[in-house]
C-alpha cells in the first residue's frame, strides 16, 4: 500500500508561487489567525516532507540561524522544519543544517519519491520544490495538490510561475475552504489529461 503524497503551494490569484521586489511582505501580506491555525493543523500530523535541492537552500536561507521576519516564526514553519525531511539532490552533502530527522536522497525525484511512497509509514509532503514537483506530477506520484491563494496579483513582481511548461491536467475538487474571509485553500486530485 502506497501513502498520499501531497503537493502543497502557495500562490498568487495569478499563479505565482513568489514575488521579488516590492513590499509585500511574507503571505503578500494577507496571512491571518485562520490560515496560521489551520496551517499548524495541518503539519501537527505525523508526516515527512520532500524538498528538491533549491527549496531547500531557499528555506535554508529564509528559516536558518539569523533569518529575520515575522512568518519565520510562525509554529506551523517551526512544526514543518522540525518533521522528518528528505531532500532529494545530488549535489547537497549531510549533515545537513536543518532541525530534527533530515537526510540527502541522491537519485532522480521520480524514483525517489515512488520508493518513498511504497516504503513511508507516514504520508509525504512537499512544499514548494515546484520543477520537482511538476515532474512528480507527470510520472503520476502527486495524490493531492494544495494550493493556497491569496488575493492578490503580482503582475509586475511574481517570481517563480507554479506550472510553467507543466504537462496537463484534470482537477478533481476534493476540499476547499475560505481562511480569514480571503484566502483560498483548493485541494485537488490530479490527473494527467491524455
Amino acid at each position: 500500500m502506497t501513502v498520499t503524497y501531497t503537493f502543497d503551494v502557495f500562490s498568487s490569484l495569478d499563479g505565482f508561487g513568489s514575488y521579488s521586489g516590492g513590499d509585500w511582505g511574507g503571505y503578500w501580506g494577507k496571512q491571518g489567525p485562520e490560515l496560521l491555525d489551520h496551517r499548524l493543523a495541518q503539519y501537527g500530523a505525523e508526516q515527512r516532507m520532500v524538498f528538491g535541492a533549491n527549496t531547500y537552500r531557499e528555506f535554508l536561507q529564509l528559516l536558518g540561524p539569523g533569518a529575520q521576519g515575522s512568518d519565520v516564526a510562525d509554529p506551523w514553519v517551526a512544526r514543518m522544519r522540525s518533521l522528518p525531511t528528505t531532500v532529494v539532490s545530488s549535489t547537497l552533502e549531510e549533515p545537513l543544517d536543518w532541525p530534527g530527522d533530515a537526510h540527502v536522497v541522491r537519485g532522480d525525484a521520480i524514483d525517489v519519491v515512488a520508493r518513498l511512497k511504497r516504503e513511508s509509514a507516514v504520508p509525504l509532503r512537499s512544499h514548494g520544490s515546484l520543477s520537482m514537483n511538476r515532474a512528480l506530477m507527470a510520472a503520476n506520484l502527486v495524490d493531492r495538490v494544495q494550493v493556497t491563494i491569496f488575493p492578490v496579483i503580482t503582475g509586475q513582481t511574481g517570481s517563480a510561475p507554479i506550472f510553467p511548461g507543466a504537462a496537463d491536467f484534470d482537477l478533481e475538487l476534493i476540499e476547499h475552504r475560505t481562511l480569514d474571509g480571503r484566502i483560498q485553500e483548493l485541494v485537488y486530485r490530479p490527473t494527467l489529461h491524455v
